[in-house]
């Protein structure tokens, strides 16, 4: 490169465009066999993102995994050296005493301690999907009698209410299960539903949510086909047993609220029938 100043004429090398100082090769850290990088042993969790996150990839395309570091101290910690392929991140091996295995929402899964709030939480959602509304009306039609147990004299009580409607406004014949009681609106109260005169197509549930269990092994003792747990009572364990016995369950649906929208009796209240017809359904 050369410039004229009027004197005599200076000449300066040209760089190369693309020459840069030359650089020591940087050391990265090695991964572990489990695609998680070594991290503090102080209980934070690894960053999405960063070395160890689940989900992601690096510049330089290396697949890696969520990881959470457990200190060597805490409950249900297991020493890394001794972790095989059985056990999961940090090496906290599923159905270790005390701690179970929780999947959360999206998809990731982790050991808790079995007692810890966090798991008794993750516990209660909801992921078990009884029938739809078709499904449910279909329910309903094809049954001829039903069978309330846990069903109360008491005119303060929800039962009561629903017996009631049952009574006066289907076609059902309506069975009151309480050991207990002698007789409810009138009608017989039986002790348990072995002693019932016939196998009622509905089983409908007013009990505690942990007492749904042993009511659907009596339903499926006497061969009824559905067991209906009123609304406000929710067992996911107890709904995903019957259905692999057999049983058609649905929970946490009240039936009267259900048959009075599948026959209009709810319209003048708001409630989707789902029904679109002009004409009122029988009864």
């Amino acid at each position: 490169m050369s410039f004229d100043t009027g004197g005599p004429t200076t000449s300066v090398p040209s760089a190369a465009p693309d020459a840069t100082p030359e650089q020591e090769p940087v050391e990265t850290p090695e991964r572990t066999d489990r695609g998680v990088a070594d991290s503090p042993d102080n209980g934070s969790p690894v960053e999405d993102g960063a070395p160890g996150a689940s989900g992601s990839s690096d510049s330089a395309g290396a697949r890696v995994s969520t990881a959470y570091s457990v200190p060597s101290d805490s409950p249900g910690a297991v020493d890394p050296a001794a972790a095989d392929a059985s056990t999961g991140p940090r090496g906290v091996a599923a159905g270790d005493a005390g701690t179970e295995t929780v999947q959360l929402s999206n998809g990731l899964t982790c050991s808790l301690p079995a007692s810890s709030p966090l798991a008794k939480l993750l516990r209660s959602q909801r992921t078990w999907v009884g029938p739809g509304a078709k499904e449910r009306l279909a329910i309903l039609r094809r049954a001829k009698s039903v069978a309330i147990v846990g069903a109360s004299p008491n005119p303060a009580r929800s039962s009561y209410f629903v017996g009631t409607y049952l009574l006066q406004s289907s076609d059902y014949r309506v069975y009151f299960v309480n050991p207990n009681a002698d007789e409810i609106l009138g009608h017989r109260a039986y002790p348990d539903l072995a002693s019932l005169p016939e196998v009622p197509d509905i089983v409908d549930v007013f009990r505690r949510a942990s007492d749904i269990p042993s009511v659907m092994d009596d339903a499926i003792a006497v061969g009824a086909p559905t067991v209906w747990v009123q609304l406000g009572i929710w067992n996911q364990d107890a709904a995903e047993y019957g259905e692999r016995q057999g049983l058609t369950v649905v929970m946490d649906r009240c039936i009267k609220v259900e048959h009075a929208r599948f026959h209009g009796g709810l319209r003048l209240l708001g409630f989707d029938t789902g029904v679109i017809s002009s004409r009122r359904g029988a009864a």
